[in-house]
């Protein structure tokens, strides 16, 4: 019965082997081809959800940004200002380049989480959270040289002659001592802590 059944399975390995090179020719490039658009697909919807995410409608769809942190904005230079230009939520808080992009998307994930559990989804709950909050903010910009700041505030190319004697120092003297944007502007789109300029002030009175 051995004798017999390898004729059998080599009959049917020559027939597999012996399809048509035509069908070769046509499905490899054809194979190739739906490969391809699969992946234009899959790549161009992961960018129109990434740049929608990118928003500053998506930044202020839920409630925590729209009641606690959108209001502040709206005070500020940032917001409204003589020349009409905007600095909006992912201006200032989502890098640019693709790559720091693409990482900073990645690490709000958490903030999925902190928003499932409710950690600010009061007012209350916001305030005790604000110093904290701010402080992962200020180390990360401080990290990056205020990279998203420099995106419209390039030291090179600021007109001192333009600017007020006591901004004009403080920007020369900052920058040539190592200090970057955020060293000196915190609190610039958002309120401060509570208690953060006072306890500021008196380590300042204290050097």
């Amino acid at each position: 019965m051995n004798q017999q059944a390898r004729p059998e399975n080599a009959s049917l390995w020559s027939r597999l082997w012996r399809q048509p090179r035509s069908r070769w020719l046509v499905g490899i490039p054809v194979g190739g081809l739906l490969l391809f658009l699969v992946g234009v697909l899959f790549w161009g919807g992961f960018n129109w959800a990434l740049e929608l995410s990118n928003t500053e409608t998506f930044c202020v769809s839920c409630h925590e940004m729209r009641a606690f942190i959108y209001p502040e904005y709206q005070e500020t230079v940032h917001y409204s200002n003589r020349t009409g230009v905007r600095a909006s939520c992912p201006d200032c808080h989502v890098p640019h380049e693709y790559g720091p992009k693409l990482a900073r998307k990645v690490r709000a994930t958490n903030e999925l989480y902190h928003k499932i559990v409710g950690t600010v989804d009061t007012q209350e709950k916001f305030e005790a959270e604000r110093r904290t909050m701010a402080e992962r903010v200020w180390k990360s910009m401080k990290a990056t040289d205020s990279r998203e700041c420099r995106n419209c505030h390039e030291f090179r190319h600021m007109d001192p002659e333009k600017q007020e004697r006591v901004s004009a120092r403080r920007h020369e003297r900052g920058f040539k001592e190592g200090e970057t944007c955020i060293d000196c502007h915190k609190g610039i789109a958002h309120h401060l802590p509570q208690g953060y300029e006072e306890e500021q002030e008196s380590q300042q009175a204290t050097q």
